[in-house]
């Protein structure tokens, strides 16, 4: 006996509802079955995609530099403002060597090191290595800082004397950053590496090493870093300062969210620093968080009390009231470096108003990075920082005897940047976004067209059934 058409509607309606409860039950399957693809996708060892963008990034990576060249050197030596102006960029390929001695251990880490690299890309930048820069001159500078005795400055400043070095000196720009030999230094009579540079030693050197967790037993703990050149804390901050937090920043723990707090830590600046949600990006197709370093990370203890254990020098910080500025010195040293984003972004007004010519922009200047949120990867990024030394008085050294008060004096600010290639994007959204995008593309289609189907063969049935009762 065939089905009427009140038993054709109704069939119509069950069909509907099925399509709905079933892809209203595809929601939490398909959470299921994402998790567990991407838990294996995820973790450090070999065969994963974790492990294919692990082992060298999956995108090139560049470093731009700007240096501040110093406007009215003669003013400045007879103890005036620094007015300065940016030169740059002058940009290099880094990061291209692919981590070195590679281990899997027994307790679910893996150790390497990072081999340091820079080759120098001239069409991506606005000159040669060889341009001229007027900039302050470190190891003049440095002296008094690393020696305070005054019998010791008396004889650093014969010799200062007899090499015709002064607070400023013109460089090129591969000199500033990879190495010279210093003038002064090679007068001083006893062992002593004379060549100086702000990133000297670097090409053939690494970077680690790093112990981080692979995330096969615990993969909430994928890419965080167990130590750092065997150690969990750095000996260079007091308290909480000290340690060694979250990842390097390249990978975060999978599945993110817009209320996660991004740890890592960067060698660059000696310590651990952090990132918060704060947009939605799209980087060729792909789905992002952005993380950005916020204001908070460099405020003074007034306003942010757990960075009172980065305050080390407390007349430049103003007893610890300043922003802006961090002393890296006891993890340079001895040097009198201090780190800042670039133009004092952020930075209190004591601070910045020993410098003319900078103009700090929070686009520009900002540190960030985009997250894929599923995977945890950073697809997209730009570390921003400057360079600085603590230019104080030194009465017994003639070429600083007419600076008046300790200021910081910028050096150069570097971007370091990099963004997902054309053909790691493609691999990405075929298998890991592809199938994400589709899973919730059925899981919605099925429950709207089920319900759709529902409702219409539901109200069709009741209009049907009451004009056969009139």
């Amino acid at each position: 006996m065939g089905c009427n058409r009140n038993c054709g509607l109704l069939t119509g309606a069950i069909i509907g509802a099925v399509l709905a409860i079933f892809g209203g039950v595809l929601i939490p399957l398909g959470d299921y079955f994402i998790t567990s693809t991407i838990k294996k996708e995820v973790v450090i060892e070999n065969g994963t995609i974790a492990y294919e963008n692990w082992i060298v990034p999956g995108s090139p990576v560049y470093r731009q530099f700007w240096i501040f060249d110093v406007q009215n050197p003669a003013e400045v030596m007879n103890g005036s403002q620094p007015i300065l102006q940016q030169k740059g960029p002058y940009t290099y390929r880094v990061r291209y060597f692919p981590k070195i001695n590679i281990t899997q251990n027994p307790d679910h880490t893996v150790s390497y090191m990072l081999p340091n690299t820079a080759r120098f890309e001239p069409t991506m930048s606005a000159g040669t290595e060889n341009d001229t820069v007027t900039c302050i001159n470190l190891a003049v500078v440095a002296a008094p800082a690393l020696y305070t005795n005054t019998f010791i400055q008396l004889l650093l400043n014969t010799w200062i004397k007899a090499s015709n070095s002064a607070m400023l000196q013109n460089r090129t720009v591969k000199e500033i950053l990879w190495g010279y030999k210093d003038p002064f230094l090679e007068k001083v009579p006893f062992p002593l590496d004379s060549t100086l540079g702000v990133f000297y030693p670097y090409n053939g050197t690494s970077d680690g090493s790093y112990r981080v967790y692979n995330g096969k037993d615990d993969i909430s703990k994928t890419a965080i870093i167990d130590s750092y050149k065997n150690k969990r804390n750095l000996s260079y901050w007091e308290g909480h300062c000290d340690l060694v937090n979250g990842t390097d920043g390249s990978s975060f723990p999978p599945f993110v969210k817009k209320d996660s707090v991004l740890r890592f830590f960067s060698s660059d600046i000696c310590r651990s620093i952090y990132g918060i949600f704060t947009s939605d990006q799209v980087v060729k197709g792909i789905r992002l968080y952005r993380f950005t370093v916020p204001s908070a990370a460099f405020a003074s203890p007034l306003v942010n009390p757990d960075n009172l254990c980065f305050c080390t020098d407390r007349g430049i910080s103003n007893n610890c009231t300043s922003a802006g500025a961090l002393d890296i010195s006891s993890c340079k040293a001895g040097r009198p470096v201090f780190i800042t984003l670039p133009h004092f972004l952020f930075a209190s007004d004591d601070i910045k108003e020993n410098i003319e010519g900078l103009s700090p922009n929070k686009d520009e200047h900002e540190t960030f990075l985009d997250v894929e949120p599923t995977t945890g990867f950073t697809l997209h990024f730009a570390k921003r920082l400057q360079v600085n030394l603590l230019v104080k008085p030194a009465p017994k050294i003639t070429a600083l005897s007419k600076v008046k008060k300790p200021y910081i004096f910028p050096l150069l600010w570097l971007n370091e940047t990099a963004i997902i290639g054309d053909d790691k994007a493609e691999m990405f959204r075929s298998k890991v976004t592809s199938r994400i995008n589709m899973l919730n593309i059925l899981q919605i289609g099925l429950i709207i067209a089920g319900s759709v189907m529902f409702l219409a063969f539901m109200i069709s049935y009741f209009v049907y059934r009451s004009k056969k009762l009139k």
